[in-house]
């Protein structure tokens, strides 16, 4: 390893202008990883987490909950790009809804929607912040823009998450990349949060404008709107820290988890990238980890303002070592380690932090293709608030490589999504382009012909597969 690795990393990071708090936060990750830490969690090591109180249990008046949701903000996590879609730009500009006039609604539309919508409906200011990233900034606040009620004065619509070098994997010093700088950095993961948070000065922003909670979310969930009655059970918790989390299901083969760890019987966060090959299978058995991690986070933001000034900014949260290649395009291109860390293991930090089942409304994400041709589809209805409601349960859908990217994905779906209603599952083998006002049925497969093919309009793709209209 390169002794002078991480110098050379700070001194890229002060001259790019990155917060302070960011620096110390790299730097703490950089010799963790530099000492060999991993951060896997063992099964070994933890136990399961026990069966937690369900928000559709509840019991709470109806104005413990208006004025819990009258001192909360929301605060959406806006920093990614859809590289995995083949998007060169926030993900949370792709459209994902039409309206019954033919208007196309992004992500951002639709959350900008549900926050206006529990403003009209409860009288709560609800201020709507977003972490952008350097690369989704301008063009998230050219589309707020059109929504000139939106921000609340004294408040600003976004803060900025931090980022940090790419390094080699070889010898741990900043990548150099002359033919695109800009891979040459890297987003520092969602627990950027704490430090990017830190150095906006956010948090006490919000504690002088009256607020004393925040819901934290991201942006490409969908699910995640403002909730009064979780807002009330938060509030009367007491709790400094709370996760929302769901029971899984079949789809639920990826994202984090709570345990508990044997050592001192905190709870802590599990992510896949800190699961150890050898426990992959048994921390996605639902029989022993009843529970995934939505991402949705509820904060006391007196508590989370101390601990941040106690910490400059630089909580101790587990390492998350991201092995891949510079140009994440080029599997050829030079391997580097991105240092990551998840803001929900903050549970860890703060004494008393709990946790909440809700229902599957509240995890609507769309992190590939699949996800987002089910969110499309007549699966879900649009609300006159804005929340996106599922009128029957959400088959699984599994589209293969030729429909990985948005451009690719839309050109096999010209005239939108097929009917999903009377699905339980679409399995589609090879390259089919899909005709209109095509109704998929039961447990769908369209096996690979060996050249593209076509599904006519107005036909039925059912388990036997296709059947003309």
């Amino acid at each position: 390893m390169s002794d002078g690795g991480l110098a050379l990393a700070r001194e890229k990071m002060t001259e790019a202008g990155v917060a302070p708090a960011a620096i110390e936060t790299f730097s703490r990750f950089y010799r963790l990883l530099e000492s060999g830490a991993t951060g896997l969690v063992r099964e070994a090591d933890v136990d399961p987490l026990p069966p937690l109180a369900r928000a559709a249990d509840l019991d709470l008046t109806d104005d413990d909950a208006a004025n819990a949701l009258a001192k909360t903000a929301i605060i959406k996590l806006n920093g990614g790009l859809g590289t995995s879609m083949g998007m060169d730009r926030a993900k949370s500009l792709l459209p994902v809804r039409r309206t019954a006039d033919g208007t196309d609604l992004t992500f951002l539309d639709v959350i900008v929607g549900q926050v206006r919508a529990a403003r009209a409906a409860t009288g709560a200011r609800l201020p709507l912040l977003l972490m952008n990233s350097f690369r989704t900034r301008d063009d998230t606040l050219a589309l707020l823009a059109r929504y000139e009620d939106l921000p609340l004065d004294g408040l600003p619509l976004d803060f900025v998450q931090n980022r940090e070098p790419k390094l080699r994997a070889d010898d741990l010093t900043p990548v150099s990349w002359p033919a695109d700088p800009d891979l040459e950095w890297c987003p520092p993961g969602h627990g950027d949060l704490y430090p990017a948070l830190h150095a906006a000065g956010v948090v006490r922003a919000l504690l002088d404008a009256g607020f004393r909670y925040a819901s934290v979310s991201n942006a490409d969930n969908l699910g995640a709107a403002p909730d009064a009655r979780i807002a009330g059970w938060f509030a009367t918790s007491g709790a400094p820290y709370a996760a929302e989390m769901c029971l899984k299901t079949p789809a639920d083969v990826k994202g984090g988890q709570l345990v508990v760890r044997k050592a001192d019987g905190r709870i802590v966060q599990r992510e896949t990238a800190q699961t150890h090959p050898d426990d992959l299978a048994v921390s996605l058995d639902p029989a022993r980890h009843r529970y995934f991690h939505t991402n949705n986070l509820w904060f006391d933001l007196e508590v989370l303002a101390a601990e941040l000034d106690r910490t400059g900014g630089v909580l101790e949260l587990p390492l998350i070592r991201n092995a891949k290649t510079v140009d994440p395009a080029d599997p050829s291109s030079t391997p580097v380690v991105q240092i990551e860390s998840a803001m929900g293991a903050a549970v860890a930090v703060f004494e008393g932090a709990t946790a909440i089942e809700v229902g599957r409304e509240r995890f609507l994400p769309v992190k590939t293709t699949s996800d987002l041709l089910v969110l499309r589809s007549d699966v879900y209805d649009l609300t006159a608030d804005h929340r996106v409601v599922a009128q029957v349960p959400a088959p699984l859908v599994t589209l293969p490589a030729p429909y990985k990217t948005i451009a690719a994905f839309d050109a096999r779906f010209p005239c939108g999504p097929p009917s999903l209603r009377a699905a339980t599952a679409l399995t589609v083998e090879g390259d089919w382009t899909f005709g209109a006002e095509v109704a998929v049925q039961g447990e769908a497969t369209l096996h690979d012909a060996g050249t593209a093919g076509v599904v006519p309009d107005r036909a039925t793709v059912g388990p036997h597969g296709i059947a003309a209209g």
